[in-house]
């Protein structure tokens, strides 16, 4: 069970509400399910970065704008607002989550009609419909066995449609009682023996890459890598702190650790070892390299104990076949077929071991969020009749892993390839241009973060905050985003939040934030108009345009609204004009919101300059002058920034507030003038 950490800790709020949807959709009823069927043991994974956040919203103490938005009245929500919850509250699986309720599906067709165009569609979503979306949106991700069993929820739905206030108010109180639920039922399940607590490290990093990231090479020779980032000492501080805070939340210490993504190496492994940890687990891909050659099931459904240096860690490889087949392939079956289809499997794959005379050990490990929204019915009628068919067959046991590696005698490692279950490698973080540069940025905020505690003493609060977003931003879920291998709605909002983690760790420690934190990592692809300016001009400098004729002549950019975007808002720039006299470059920028209270940032090639916008004014580093009342005017003497009059200028636009960034023009790399 593992969700992202969302939460930007220097504002406060949640950029994503992914940690509390999937906390009303999965996390309790996972294990409730169990109640019925006792016989069938199994190891859930917690990720505490995840259960932090789950418990800050079971308190009631989340700031997240989508849950804020889907309990504020439809009538106050302000055009922004609305466009807001068009553009987030259809973000779900269409089929098994929109189109099982009627009216969402409505609703879902009048969005898909508008082409996903707010303005289009306001006409179409007065406050009553709206109030409908806000309460289905949510009622959609609510728990199977919560909408079997609570009689208001059940009310809720069968109204369907025309909510009022109140209801989403019950909507709200609802949400509380789920996400409150979820921390009773796994310590519940954990103390009656039926299930294990296994955990990860703290907030998800991928621990042979925090180790060195040069040990990608083995798996990928040639590849492409960064700096070498080289902190042991950080994947050691996320795996004591994991097991310390299971403790914590459980009672118990956990036996085993699945290292994010199931990524291992020899060096990771002695620190997991060394903290305590009994048993790991990672992908047969990892097997069959380590053995050098295929691993068949003989090879898989079997237990492993790796030893170096006197340390030693039991190891399960999972059945990569079976696991998928769970995870991506059995939604596209009838629940009975599909459940019948997995036991059928697992006997065959099983019968030559057990005519050996002993035991096969076989591995199913999986997501435990991401498949149940393509099933019907969140997978429960899938999951409920295949616990049914393992209960009642004599010849399989489902067991937790620590209850399976006692029965079953290891096989010794002394050695392990270091990859993930993702192709026994690391491509999906570290290669790729985008990764590679996110990996530079953060091995440069890291090395801040150590320049300044030997610079001189810094305020403990502030330290804790630097160390914490430094900790955050090692995790792996920022770089799986980057690069060519995977696509979301939300790949600019988990760019942005990355940037903004490290930008929290140079503002804890009271360091100027580098101006590259304020443009995408990701290359974005966005409709641009480009015109070039005709003949020079010379505008006056008082941030109002004095008179038509006054820009006239100037070039003009601007990105397209809809896919310029940063992290899922409008830009905050509308767009630029420029142009230029003998000694100076001017330049205009046009904004769509307020910017009052933000810094902009000009980078030409050869340096950068500040401008404060405050209250109808414009603050200038010099020697700009620069000047804020309906539009931003600025004059740059071409002089003092190495250039002339006739030479091509190339130059960045990033607008920042409270020492994050906001905007970006253009989008991704330069633009030439």
């Amino acid at each position: 069970m593992h969700q992202p950490f969302y939460k930007n800790l220097v504002t406060g709020e949640y950029h994503l509400p992914w940690t509390r949807l999937h906390a009303l959709k999965d996390y309790y009823g996972m294990v409730k399910v169990l109640e019925d069927f006792p016989a069938i043991h199994q190891t859930f994974n917690l990720v505490p970065s995840m259960m932090l956040q789950i418990q800050e919203y079971a308190q009631g103490a989340a700031a997240d704008p989508f849950l804020r938005l889907a309990l504020k009245p439809a009538e106050e929500l302000t055009e922004d607002e609305q466009s807001f919850v068009l553009r987030y509250f259809f973000q779900a699986n269409v089929e098994h989550l929109v189109r099982r309720f009627p009216r969402y599906g409505e609703l879902y067709d009048a969005w898909i009609a508008s082409e996903k165009n707010p303005s289009r569609a306001r006409p179409f979503f007065p406050p009553s419909t709206l109030r409908d979306l806000q309460v289905l949106s949510q009622l959609a991700w609510f728990d199977e066995e919560f909408l079997a069993n609570d009689t208001e929820a059940i009310e809720l739905v069968r109204k369907s449609r025309d909510y009022s206030h109140d209801d989403q108010d019950l909507m709200g109180c609802k949400q509380l009682e789920i996400l409150n639920r979820i921390v009773p039922v796994y310590r519940d399940f954990a103390a009656r023996g039926q299930i294990e607590i296994s955990t990860t490290p703290f907030y998800h990093p991928i621990l042979p890459l925090l180790c060195d990231t040069d040990i990608a090479q083995v798996a990928h020779p040639g590849a492409p890598l960064p700096t070498p980032f080289r902190y042991p000492e950080d994947a050691r501080h996320q795996i004591e702190r994991a097991r310390d805070y299971v403790v914590s939340l459980l009672g118990r210490p956990p036996a085993g650790l699945w290292p994010s993504e199931g990524s291992v190496s020899d060096a990771a492994l002695t620190i997991v070892a060394e903290a305590g940890f009994q048993w790991a687990a990672t992908d047969n891909g990892v097997l069959s390299q380590t053995l050098g050659h295929t691993a068949d099931t003989t090879h898989t459904y079997r237990s492993y104990v790796w030893r170096q240096s006197g340390r030693e860690l039991k190891l399960l490889f999972r059945d990569h076949y079976l696991s998928d087949l769970v995870g991506f392939v059995y939604s596209r079956m009838q629940p009975r077929e599909a459940a019948a289809h997995l036991m059928d499997r697992i006997i065959e794959n099983t019968a030559g071991i057990l005519a050996e005379g002993r035991d096969a050990l076989v591995p199913i490990i999986l997501d435990g969020e991401n498949a149940w929204e393509h099933y019907p019915l969140n997978g429960r009628p899938f999951l409920q009749d295949l616990y049914g068919r393992l209960s009642e067959d004599p010849r399989i046991e489902a067991l937790t892993v620590s209850e399976a590696l006692e029965r079953t005698e290891p096989l010794p490692l002394d050695r392990i390839h270091p990859g993930s279950w993702i192709n026994a490698n690391f491509d999906v973080w570290i290669g790729y241009e985008e990764d590679n540069r996110a990996w530079e940025l953060l091995l440069a905020a890291r090395r801040t973060y150590d320049e300044a505690a030997t610079a001189g003493p810094i305020p403990e609060d502030r330290r804790k905050v630097a160390w914490e977003e430094l900790l955050i931003a090692e995790g792996s879920d920022w770089c799986w985003w980057y690069g060519p291998q995977h696509w979301s709605e939300n790949r600019e909002e988990f760019d942005q939040l990355y940037r903004a983690h490290l930008a929290n760790v140079y503002q804890a420690l009271d360091r100027e934030v580098p101006a590259e934190l304020g443009r995408p990592i990701l290359r974005v692809e966005a409709a641009e108009f480009h015109e070039g300016p005709t003949e020079p001009i010379s505008p006056t400098i008082d941030g109002q345009v004095t008179s038509y004729f006054e820009w006239m002549a100037a070039g003009h950019y601007r990105v397209d609204e809809r896919s310029g975007a940063m992290h899922g808002n409008r830009p905050l720039i509308a767009g630029m004009h420029y142009g230029r006299d003998a000694a100076n470059l001017y330049l205009r920028f046009d904004f769509r919101d307020n910017p009052e209270g933000t810094r902009l940032e000009l980078t030409l090639e050869s340096g950068s300059r500040s401008i404060y916008i405050t209250r109808g004014a414009a603050q200038a580093e010099a020697p700009l002058e620069a000047a804020f009342d309906t539009i931003l005017e600025v004059r740059v003497p071409l002089p003092a920034f190495g250039g002339g009059a006739h030479d091509a200028v190339r130059l960045q636009v990033s607008v920042w507030r409270d020492a994050l960034p906001l905007d970006a023009l253009p989008p991704s790399g330069w633009l030439a003038i």
